[in-house]
Parts: structure tokens; C-alpha cells; sequence
């Protein structure tokens, strides 16, 4: 256990975020539990042998995919560096190569419909909630990861001009966002109650607890499962991406306003959804 503390402060050092390095431990306490079920004894350094029998029981035996099996590796192979830095051991024994070849799905990851949204949008109004329909409007109409949008300071944003600043971004890049109009006077009905709130004045962030300083993550998705079945904070982002583009933004405009690093994560956005594509395939 201490070895896993020690990786998470190297992780800490190294500006990964909260969720990414909650991940990483996830993975290499589940690499560290099958090595010692296996083997009967605790695992002090890593194997080039041992990582590919591991591979092949995620395959095999867990049945996972190549997404969450590439997942893993990539945390076994942050760790491997940490035992070099340690000195435990002298040499990488996972390899880049051993990634799982993925094909690229051609279908658009988006699998909600503009009604559903605007759908779960009116539910979240007419519970008279104003911060909650400040946040859903705000990650509709913007496509922000749930975690940049709770990371927003009140000095972030201006409604004069319609613009927010981004400071930690995925990869820690900073980006500016444009709020539209919805986006705007949903923020002003929620800023003349947040002073209302307990923790206001004590707190910076724009999205604050009604009782204690910023608000929490698993706050944020309670909302989304009282209001919607089917609707997340990742699917709402995935329906901006393809709203955008299907209202006449470029691909490029896209991608900066939804934080993309890569154009080909945008471009997938210009397929249909899955359900369309089904239909194509019923046509043949």
C-alpha cells in the first residue's frame, strides 16, 4: 500500500489530474492483486513475461477490450518509469508496441437526440433548481468536460463579452470558450442566487455548494440521473460536438471550443450516430 501512495505523489508531482491518477492506482492495484494471486507472493518490480501473461488474462479471462486493456497497460508502463526513478529496477518492460491496434469506429459517439436534451433542459428548469440549469445549459452549449466546468473562478468568465477562460484543460492547456446567449442568462438567474448561498462569499469558484465551498463531481452526475435515464455530463458533451457541427460551425471551431487535441476526435463527429448508420444497413 505504501508503494501505491509513493506512485500517487510521483503522479501528483508529474501535473496529472485527480481522476487521472485515481485511474492509474485502480490498475495497478488490480496488476499487483493478480501477481500476487498467481504467484503467491507480493510483486516488488515488473516482468516483461509476467506483463504479457497479464495480457492475456485480461483477454482471455476477463474478457476486456482492447480500450480498457491499453488503458492498463499505460498505467503499468507510468508505473515501470516510477521503479526506474526508485531505482528498483534499470529497464522499461512495456513497450508502446504492445498496445492493442484499435480500429476507429466510424459511427458518431453522440447517442442522444437535440429533443432528448432539450427534453432533460426543461425538466432541470422546472425544478426551479437555478445553479443546476446553469450547469447543464453551460455544458450543452459549450461542450466542457464536468471538471472544467466546476474548476471555473468567478474572475474566469465575462457576460459582457460572452467569453470564459478554461485554465485546466485536458493535458493542462488553457482555451478560451464562447457562451451563447441561453448560456449567458442562465448564469445571470444563477449569480443573483448564489449570494444567497452559505459558502458564497468564502468561495471563488462560480459553481459552489449551496453549504460548503466548491461543488463536487458526484453532485453534478446526481443531477443528471434524477433528470435523465439516458443523459451524462460525457454524453451532453458528445451532443454539443455534434450539434456544432450540424449548425454550421467548422471542425476547427469545434475542436477549439471543445478542448480537442487531435482533429480526428472532432471528425467523428461528422459521422452519423449509430442508430442512422443501422438504418443505412438495412437500405443495402
Amino acid at each position: 500500500m505504501n508503494r501505491l501512495n509513493e506512485f500517487a505523489t510521483y503522479l501528483q508531482e508529474r501535473s496529472k489530474s485527480r481522476n487521472t491518477i485515481k485511474g492509474y492506482i485502480f490498475d495497478l492495484s488490480q496488476y499487483l492483486k493478480w501477481f500476487e494471486e498467481s504467484f503467491g507472493q507480493p510483486c516488488t518490480e515488473l516482468y516483461r513475461q509476467n506483463v504479457l501473461d497479464y495480457i492475456v488474462y485480461l483477454k482471455i479471462i476477463k474478457m476486456n477490450n482492447a480500450k480498457t486493456i491499453n488503458h492498463k497497460l499505460s498505467s503499468l508502463r507510468s508505473y515501470n518509469e516510477f521503479l526506474i526513478k526508485e531505482k528498483v529496477q534499470n529497464d522499461m518492460v512495456i513497450d508502446k508496441s504492445d498496445m492493442l491496434k484499435i480500429q476507429t469506429e466510424y459511427a458518431s459517439p453522440t447517442q442522444v437526440t437535440e429533443l432528448e436534451v432539450k427534453q432533460f433542459l426543461q425538466r432541470v428548469l422546472e425544478s426551479k433548481d437555478k445553479r443546476n440549469y446553469a450547469i447543464v445549459t453551460l455544458m450543452a452549449y459549450t461542450g466542457m468536460r464536468i471538471s472544467e466546468a466546476l474548476s471555473i473562478r468567478l474572475s474566469d468568465f465575462n457576460l459582457q463579452t460572452g467569453e470564459c477562460i478554461i485554465r485546466n484543460g485536458k493535458g493542462e492547456k488553457q482555451r478560451t470558450v464562447l457562451l451563447n446567449s441561453k448560456i449567458i442568462h442562465a448564469l445571470r438567474d444563477y449569480l443573483k442566487e448564489r449570494i444567497k448561498y452559505t459558502a458564497a462569499e468564502e468561495s471563488s469558484y462560480l459553481f459552489v455548494s449551496k453549504k460548503k465551498g466548491s461543488l463536487d463531481r458526484t453532485v453534478v452526475n446526481r443531477i443528471f440521473q434524477k433528470f435523465s435515464p439516458k443523459i451524462t455530463p460525457h454524453q451532453l458533451r458528445h451532443f454539443f460536438c455534434t450539434n456544432a457541427i450540424e449548425k454550421g460551425l467548422s471542425i476547427h471551431e469545434v475542436a477549439n471550443q471543445a478542448g480537442h487535441s487531435n482533429i480526428n476526435t472532432t471528425l467523428l463527429y461528422t459521422n452519423p450516430d449509430k442508430a442512422k448508420l443501422k438504418h443505412k444497413m438495412e437500405l443495402l
